[in-house]
């Protein structure tokens, strides 16, 4: 190996291993034929003789100063790598006190997988939809002071929808509360009964079992209503039923003779076993037939052919009864008194005139509407509402806070007659009487059609739903014509249960209009067209009301589509009036003089669950309080009516949610 060699190896070995630094020298003489890569050695013909030789004499000192030179700058860079090197080391070192956190990232939700999980991310009442079907049951709320809405809580109000745990998974044909009683007709067909005004005021879980039993079996009852002191119940084939709420007067009944009342609205002085319904023998004799210990049978007598009772109504102390061709029945209800307002509808009719040869709780055909055919019935504590197929609304009974839809006055009370409510006028301009005519007339004569819908009653407050047809300019159907709908009340809104916004002890100028339930209206894509929306149902209770909106559903989005937006979706509740034992559902105690929405069924359960731990992040008790807002957000939704098949036999059935309101208390069930 030549010394050049030697020099070259020698300045590798000394070169550290670091790609930063690249060193290149260029050799000169044998060997190094270019940069950085050894050579061939000398080749063939390139002359090796004498001249060779005279040549390497002076290439022996041109040798030795190469490598002189190149040692000298091999030492050179191999101690200003080193000191590099250790200066990197130096500034590359972190302070010792400086700490860096780990980054942690934090997700809100969990990642949404499948198109279900979006669909209930994307709609809360898609979600409200779904729980409805996958868990059907009772919700209820409000005084639970007769242990009704939770038969197994000792709190004296109930301030959010809470289950009621027997019901679970039962689907119903009716449902009634009230703060004392509760009265449920099962799928199929029975009554069960429940609450300290069934069982007695002394009444606790040591002694009875407090849950819902069967008062009324294998009678196909469809629905029942609630008196001051009885059910009435009607079953599938128009047979109607009257059964004691308490089971102490589900004894034989007494035939002790039972003095008059001293005045005909002021109780019997009867004991609690004994009735003014069977008070002298006479009266005994003639009574209606007794189905069981105390359950008796008050059918109509006199019906058609093919004419049965298809609706029941009840009052504090008397009932309605609606029949197939449109007839209207009246019937005393109650045990501890005599209806004395007029609410029967019989002129004349009181304890001291009753017919004396006919059960004293036989219905009575109301000869005020002969040749009227009604297609509603509703009934408040102590009056009556009828609806006629044409539109036109009647009303009789107690009128002292304008409940009949009649300025209240001194001089009209009460009216044991029906009388013609003015819905027309309500609608007349001034100074022109016949800007409106009632049903029955159109509207291309430029003159507006007022016709009523629907009528809901209880307490001492009514309410009626109107369509006004009119010709319009401008108006989105093709004639010209447009349809709008109103919804007034009238009686009394102490508690702020008419729904208009004030807070009037009795109607003295007639009714009002519920501005959130009126002109409402949305696009039908089946019609082309702005379409209203009415209140579909609205329900009573003594001092607040509810009303299901008509709004379109959908109930058709299945869980195999691949549209993650395809969402189903209920209709929308609201709801106004007294709210001292917490029955609008709202969590809060203050009443509400104009409809409002209240929150989703299981909200105060999801709201349980959101909770931050003691050692959670600011960002975890942020996204936390954005949950609960949320959920403060959505509103309830009912189900409407759709076909389900249900687990275990697999048959199918037609359910929807319903909303129940009782005296201080409310409700939502499964319906079928």
């Amino acid at each position: 190996m030549s010394l050049l060699h030697r020099a070259t190896c020698t300045l590798a070995a000394l070169r550290p291993k670091q790609a930063p630094h690249v060193v290149s020298i260029r050799c000169f003489g044998g060997g190094l034929g270019s940069y950085g890569r050894g050579g061939p050695g000398p080749r063939p013909g390139d002359g090796g003789g004498r001249g060779s030789r005279r040549r390497g004499g002076g290439g022996r000192y041109t040798g030795l100063l190469a490598v002189a030179f190149v040692v000298g700058a091999g030492v050179y860079t191999y101690s200003s790598i080193s000191s590099d090197k250790a200066k990197g080391k130096d500034q590359q070192q972190p302070p010792s006190k400086v700490i860096v956190p780990k980054a942690e990232i934090e997700f809100e939700t969990a990642p949404l997988t499948s198109n279900a999980d979006i669909r209930e991310a994307l709609s809360p009442q898609h979600r409200q939809v779904k729980n409805s079907l996958e868990n059907p049951g009772v919700y209820a709320w409000g005084s639970n002071s007769g242990r009704v809405v939770a038969p197994d809580s000792t709190d004296s109000f109930i301030k959010e929808p809470r289950r009621i745990g027997f019901f679970d998974g039962q689907i119903l044909r009716d449902l009634r509360l009230d703060s004392e009683v509760g009265i449920a007709v099962t799928e199929g067909g029975d009554v069960l009964q429940w609450g300290v005004g069934y069982w007695g005021k002394t009444a606790t879980a040591s002694k009875v079992p407090l849950a819902p039993v069967t008062t009324l079996k294998g009678k196909d009852i469809l629905k029942v209503a609630l008196s001051n002191d009885r059910v009435i119940a009607l079953s599938a084939n128009g047979d109607v039923y009257s059964l004691p709420i308490s089971k102490e007067d589900s004894q034989p009944p007494s035939r002790a003779v039972i003095a008059p009342t001293s005045g005909p609205s002021e109780p019997s002085p009867a004991p609690a076993a004994s009735s003014w319904f069977w008070t002298r023998p006479t009266e005994s004799a003639n009574a209606a037939t007794f189905v069981g210990s105390s359950v008796r049978k008050m059918t109509p007598t006199g019906l058609g052919w093919g004419e049965r009772v298809v609706d029941i109504r009840g009052g504090q102390e008397h009932c309605l009864l609606l029949t197939s061709k449109g007839r209207v029945f009246s019937a005393v209800s109650s045990m501890s008194s005599f209806p004395a307002k007029g609410q029967l509808g019989v002129p004349g009719l009181n304890w001291e005139t009753r017919p004396r040869e006919r059960p004293l709780d036989a219905p009575y055909e109301i000869s005020g509407l002969k040749g009227i055919t009604a297609t509603q019935i509703a009934t408040g504590d102590y009056h009556s509402l009828v609806l006629a197929r044409d539109g036109s609304l009647y009303s009789f009974g107690d009128n002292s806070t304008g409940q009949l839809g009649i300025p209240a006055s001194p001089s009209f009370p009460s009216s044991d007659a029906p009388v013609k409510v003015p819905v027309e006028k309500l609608y007349e301009l001034p100074g022109d009487s016949k800007a409106v005519e009632l049903a029955g007339r159109d509207a291309k004569d430029g003159r507006a059609v007022v016709r009523v819908t629907s009528i809901a009653a209880g307490g001492a407050t009514s309410f009626f739903t109107v369509d006004v047809t009119e010709k319009a300019a401008g108006g989105w159907r093709k004639d010209g014509i447009s349809t709008s709908s109103d919804t007034w009340s009238s009686g009394s809104g102490i508690y702020g249960s008419l729904g208009t916004g004030k807070w009037v002890h009795i109607s003295t100028t007639g009714p009002g209009k519920i501005r959130a339930l009126s002109g409402l209206s949305e696009y039908s894509e089946a019609l082309g067209a702005l379409v209203p929306i009415r209140p579909a149902h609205i329900e009573v209770g003594a001092t607040h009301a509810s009303a299901v909106l008509d709004n379109a559903t959908r109930v058709g989005a299945s869980s195999s589509s691949r549209q993650n937006v395809d969402t189903n979706w209920g209709a929308d509740t609201l709801w106004w009036g007294g709210n001292e034992y917490y029955q609008l559902g709202t969590g809060k105690r203050n009443n509400q003089s104009e409809p409002v929405h209240i929150a989703p069924l299981d909200s105060a359960r999801q709201r349980s669950t959101v909770t931050s731990p003691p050692d959670s992040t600011a960002a975890q008790t942020a996204a936390q309080a954005q949950a609960r807002l949320d959920l403060a957000r959505e509103r309830l939704a009912l189900t409407p009516r759709t076909t389900v098949k249900l687990a275990g036999n697999g048959r199918k059935v037609s359910i929807e949610q319903r909303v129940v309101c009782g005296r201080y208390v409310s409700g939502v069930y499964s319906g079928v």
